[in-house]
């Protein structure tokens, strides 16, 4: 068995503001992780920390970029899957970063997203929809909704996914030691 790491984040940027505002949601921002310290996430975001455009799918870090400027308050959940399940995720989310410049931020869908309208379009994805898609196309996790309906504080409601910490992202790697599970 392996885990699997979302981290659900709430910013101080303009996109994350507006999205709290129209949602009264805890968090904001999901991604997800495939090593206990979190060294690398991957979500669809800003693919330059200091710049809202480009986005789409992409790294993040803790440790630079938007995170390393702001007390951002955040959650960690984890997720144990089969060994070949977790492989199939971080397959995933290679492929799609291998091919990043082929991705789009789906701002239309985010939109529609608080009002339940589904909009998908192939190589578009908002955070917890990305998310959401590696999820399901990994089959790691049955999410009760299509991914392009899942916020994320939905995240936080789904049993399979097991709270482990709440804090600040610069307390993340101080907080486990690498020692998630």
């Amino acid at each position: 068995m392996k885990t699997i790491y979302i981290l659900l984040t709430r910013t101080q940027s303009i996109l994350s503001r507006t999205v709290r505002f129209m949602t009264h949601d805890t968090y904001t921002h999901a991604a997800i992780a495939f090593d206990e310290d979190m060294h690398v996430l991957y979500s669809s975001a800003r693919w330059d920390g200091n710049n809202m455009f480009p986005c789409g799918p992409c790294r993040e870090y803790l440790h630079k970029g938007f995170y390393a400027r702001h007390k951002t308050p955040c959650a960690v959940y984890a997720l144990q899957v089969e060994d070949d399940v977790y492989d199939r995720a971080k397959a995933e989310v290679a492929e799609i970063i291998a091919n990043q410049q082929q991705y789009h931020f789906n701002i239309i869908g985010l939109m529609l997203c608080r009002m339940h309208i589904p909009f998908r379009r192939k190589t578009y994805f908002f955070c917890s929809q990305f998310v959401g898609e590696i999820l399901h196309r990994s089959g790691a996790l049955e999410l009760p909704r299509d991914p392009c309906l899942i916020r994320p504080s939905d995240y936080t409601r789904l049993p399979q996914l097991k709270f482990r910490w709440q804090g600040y992202t610069s307390q993340v790697k101080r907080a486990f030691g690498g020692n998630l599970i």
